[in-house]
């Protein structure tokens, strides 16, 4: 990427092909407007009134919108929008546009739209409050049952699921500074215009304008619900500020405890977890990356370099109900997100923000790519990329994978009998592994990975072959040696070619495997 160089402009995606009719609003025209407000002083979105600032989670979630009154829902599109309301965590409004062959329309706030159980509360909400986002929904199922897939709401934040998810990770238009000392900005979506589709069509447009102190943007969604829902993502940044740690395609996900980590005490679920790890496919080496997820001691930034990226995401791999035994949150149906570069991604690398967390309530996991060429002050970026939400294969993944990770003592009976050292059990299956005999000659390959060879000691690793599920097993004895933060790198191998990703997991003092019960 180089500042001040337009790669996108007439952009056509192949296979999501969009008739505009005569007076429809064009990409041009909201980059021109993110532009002039990067030359302009920011101004932050008015706050609505302090009462629904203040409203607790509870009180916020009982003001429901009225299906009857949705967006569309009496002309032939298969696509209508319900509205969100300003209130708790939604702290300003957003401007909201219809786009039809008339040209654009704004789209009024109704109060009446919503029911309130509280009839003081209702009387309290102004009548030109102005909605918080919007929520689009489709018939993913076989009937005509309008199904919410896709949400916009709240900063830059936006939410899909596929056909057989339920909610759960969030995408988001950029990621400013995050998890740096000095702070993370964080921009927001000022204004969206939704285009109207066609009857019958499966597919519909939105374009959003973006604003922060140190960046407005433009940004084209062209979105396709189903089994996987598809949003192709056409953006152009326009920079007020230089920006330490700028963060494209950041994704926003939770882990709270998994088979990796210690229980919390008191809790009696397995685990509790959005997603399980990061994948990254790098093109340029040929490698499958698999990091999974931790609740850290402390926050910790891990810099993960790629040669040429084809794609990474945060993944949830473990959906069993009986992996979480949780009836409510059904974290066993929570979805995967993979973002897939297609114009103007530089070289860089993906980071990974681990946060702290003692509640599954805190967003504490994100996922971006930062680009290696520095953002100046006045620098303009255009890049666009396709994003997927959907089931555990929504990477398109053709090797062998990392199920599941544990990690004990390795001085006690069935870890071993090295104080200070770890056993850590990585169970592969997958790809070629399952046309493969159970007495197939595989090997390990582990190393540290992060340049610290010294830091840690490999006692031992070797493969076996679990009858019991039909997986392979890897073993591993390790020691960390010192305070600094080795990286362990896992594959199995066949005849000195790689069946499986590459699985790598942090062993410092900041991974949490340390921590009480």
């Amino acid at each position: 990427m180089h500042s001040g160089k337009r790669w996108l402009i007439g952009l056509i995606l192949p296979g999501l092909l969009y008739a505009h009719a005569a007076g429809a609003l064009e990409f041009r025209e909201i980059v021109d407007k993110a532009k002039a407000r990067a030359e302009g002083e920011y101004q932050p979105p008015p706050s609505v009134p302090g009462f629904l600032r203040n409203l607790s989670y509870r009180a916020y979630q009982s003001i429901r919108f009225n299906p009857q009154a949705s967006l569309w829902r009496e002309g032939r599109s298969r696509f209508q929008v319900m509205m969100v309301p300003p209130g708790s965590y939604y702290t300003h409004t957003v401007k909201l546009n219809e786009v039809d062959a008339d040209g654009v329309k704004p789209i009024p706030f109704d109060k009446s739209e919503f029911s309130f159980p509280d009839p003081e509360l209702a009387k309290r909400v102004p009548a030109d409050l102005g909605y918080a986002g919007f929520k689009l929904t489709y018939p993913m199922g076989r009937g005509d049952e309008q199904n919410q897939f896709l949400v916009f709401a709240g900063a830059s934040y936006f939410r899909g699921v596929g056909a057989d998810n339920h909610f759960g990770l969030s995408a988001r238009g950029i990621a400013i500074d995050t998890g740096l000392p000095s702070g993370e900005e964080v921009p927001s979506f000022v204004e969206f215009w939704l285009e109207r589709p066609g009857g019958g069509s499966e597919r519909m447009r939105v374009y959003g304008l973006l604003d922060g102190p140190s960046v407005a943007g433009a940004y084209r969604f062209d979105i396709q619900p189903g089994k996987t829902t598809r949003i192709d993502v056409t953006a152009e940044l326009f920079y007020r500020n230089p920006v330490d740690q700028p963060g494209l395609a950041p994704l926003t996900s939770m882990f709270y405890y998994g088979e990796n980590t210690a229980r919390p005490r008191g809790e009696w679920r397995p685990q509790v977890h959005d997603s399980s790890g990061l994948l990254i496919h790098d093109q340029g080496a040929g490698e499958w990356l698999w990091r999974p997820l931790t609740n850290p001691s402390r926050l910790r930034l891990s810099y993960l370099q790629v040669d040429r990226l084809a794609g990474f995401g945060l993944m949830q791999r473990d959906t069993q109900f009986d992996q979480f035994e949780d009836a409510e949150a059904r974290y066993d149906k929570r979805p995967s997100a993979w973002v897939a570069p297609r114009q103007g991604w530089s070289n860089g690398e993906v980071v990974l923000v681990e946060i702290p967390t003692n509640a599954e309530t805190n967003d504490n996991i994100v996922a971006f790519w930062k680009p290696k060429e520095p953002v100046k002050q006045g620098d303009h970026r255009a890049f666009a990329y396709s994003l997927r939400f959907g089931d555990k294969d929504v990477s398109g993944q053709d090797t062998g994978r990392a199920l599941q990770t544990f990690v004990g003592d390795g001085n006690r009976p069935g870890g071993g009998t090295e104080e200070g050292a770890y056993r850590i059990i990585v169970d592969f299956a997958g790809g070629p592994l399952d046309d493969l005999k159970p007495n197939a000659a595989i090997v390990s390959k582990v190393s540290e990975g992060s340049g610290n060879s010294d830091a840690v000691e490999i006692i031992e690793h070797f493969v076996e072959y679990v009858e019991a599920d039909g997986t392979w097993r890897l073993s591993m004895l390790v020691r960390p040696v010192g305070e600094k933060a080795p990286v362990l790198r896992g594959q199995l191998l066949l005849d000195n070619e790689p069946l499986t990703e590459t699985w790598t997991y942090s062993i410092g003092p900041d991974s949490g495997l340390g921590q009480k019960q």
